[in-house]
């Protein structure tokens, strides 16, 4: 008789494959129930304070891009174009990855997860991506973002610092 196996199925996948879609999951779920508590507590365009006058909450949405760049009319069909290419690329850079490398799994998640949650919000409405996170000191704000947004930010910034310091492969 053999004892019965204690891992369970997801625990016999590689570490990488464990990291990224736990955290891709986890990250498209936590935006997408930030964005909806956010327009069913929020008023449009009018602040809540969360943390003093540094954090507020105000419910925005940006048809365009980061930053609210604009494409004009075109932005809602490019962007989501660009984001589902990124997707992409993004999925080919983590078949890429080496099963043990939990840290290039887990910024690539964090990258593909926030472009999803922006992407499923361009989709779902022609008022664009719901912002809400509004961060600075009295009349001088940073561009509300959500919780998409940091992922997107997080994750690039941390693969860049993987990518810098690794070593060269073609030496």
């Amino acid at each position: 008789m053999t004892a019965p196996s204690t891992t369970t199925s997801f625990q016999r996948f590689p570490p990488r494959v464990r990291t990224f879609w736990a955290l891709f999951a986890s990250w498209v779920a936590a935006d997408f129930v930030t964005k909806r508590i956010a327009e069913d507590t929020l008023t449009l365009h009018v602040p809540r304070t969360v943390v003093g006058d540094f954090v507020r909450f105000t419910l925005t949405y940006n048809p365009g891009a980061a930053m609210n760049f604009s494409l004009g009319d075109a932005s809602r069909v490019m962007f989501t174009v660009i984001a589902t290419v990124m997707l992409v690329v993004i999925y080919r850079m983590y078949r890429q990855t080496p099963d043990r490398d939990v840290w290039q799994a887990a910024a690539l998640a964090l990258v593909a997860g926030g472009a999803l949650g922006n992407l499923l919000d361009r989709l779902r409405s022609a008022r664009g991506v719901v912002d809400f996170i509004d961060v600075g000191l009295g009349d001088v704000r940073f561009w509300t973002f959500n919780v998409a947004d940091i992922g997107v930010t997080c994750g690039a910034a941390l693969l860049a610092i993987l990518l810098w310091v690794r070593p060269d492969p073609t030496e």
